[in-house]
């Protein structure tokens, strides 16, 4: 007999890292976002065994272990998902929990299961180390990803609409529905374009509550502007068209959120634009610029810079 049928089966998941562009917090009430899949992302391996338990390794880009855990399918079903606790334990349990209750049918109880994720970015980048674990556990158990993110964590959804494709996308919500658009994207300025890592994770909570804030005064004025500046963003013909109307998204979402744009607050002698992505004030910015701006950033202490060649799928 084949030695090789005897081994246990392995399966193998992929989802794409995220970048948005345009459109981030109105993204969440209608606004029509820019969003591009990045080259980097997020692999999971599951096999199966004979143990009864979950064994999990999450492995950052660099090879490294940074985290581990052994569970089993009692753990998962019986996770108190209202727990305040912000652990990686915390946040696993409820994607699987919320995952196997959408379909119980595709996980085997009577095994136990050596679950492996790899990143190819390094964790701290924000490119949506959690976006693609949940799109790629909704691909093993065959469940909707969006459905997946709204029973767990929430928000629009932009980052598993990234994470399932490979171009550049337009995506919005129509009546709380994703809607995801393929669009053309490859300026023929993008070697002015350059993603910067400022160097810390943000997860903007005075940002989000400034925009709620203002979200009662109502938005739609602001919504109908950046849905202009998203189009003329995707149509620009030369780097400063392109330029100008981030600096117009940039000036329009300072207004929204009460605070300084990132060129403001950390870089006002660049000679450029600089335009921050997603969460305000960590991640990755965009960057536009007519020289290389490399030296510039690093004598500013920051050391990721990377060409949008290298960075965009």
């Amino acid at each position: 007999m084949d030695s090789s049928l005897l081994m246990p089966m392995k399966k193998e998941f992929y989802s794409n890292g995220k970048l948005l562009i345009t459109g981030e917090y109105l993204v969440l009430d209608g606004a029509k976002a820019f969003a591009l899949p990045t080259q980097f992302g997020q692999s999971l391996s599951v096999e199966e065994n004979d143990n009864a338990t979950i064994h999990w390794q999450s492995y950052d880009a660099d090879g490294s272990i940074w985290y581990q855990d052994t569970f089993t399918v009692e753990d998962i079903m019986l996770h108190d998902t209202t727990t305040n606790t912000d652990s990686i334990r915390n946040t696993l349990l409820t994607i699987l929990q919320e995952a196997l209750k959408l379909n119980r049918s595709s996980f085997n109880t009577n095994k136990g299961y050596h679950i492996t994720t790899q990143l190819t970015f390094q964790r701290n980048w924000g490119l949506g180390t959690s976006s693609t674990l949940l799109n790629n556990i909704a691909q093993w158990l065959q469940i909707d990803a969006f459905i997946l993110l709204k029973n767990s964590f929430g928000g629009s959804g932009y980052d598993i609409a990234c994470a399932q494709n490979n171009s550049p996308i337009l995506y919005y919500l129509d009546q709380d529905k994703p809607v995801v658009e393929p669009v053309f994207f490859n300026p023929i300025f993008s070697e002015n374009l350059y993603f910067v890592y400022l160097e810390k994770k943000q997860s903007s909570k005075a940002a989000i509550t400034a925009y709620y804030n203002n979200k009662n005064k109502g938005l739609s004025k602001s919504i109908g502007k950046i849905d202009r500046l998203t189009e003329t963003v995707l149509s620009s013909k030369t780097s400063e068209e392109f330029a100008l109307a981030l600096e117009k998204h940039e000036t329009e979402m300072s207004l929204i959120l009460e605070m300084e744009t990132i060129k403001e607050s950390t870089f006002p002698d660049f000679d450029g634009v600089i335009k921050s992505l997603g969460a305000w004030g960590g991640d990755f910015v965009l960057v536009v610029s007519k020289e290389n701006p490399t030296d510039y950033f690093i004598q500013k202490g920051f050391k990721t810079i990377i060409p949008y060649k290298n960075m965009i799928l």
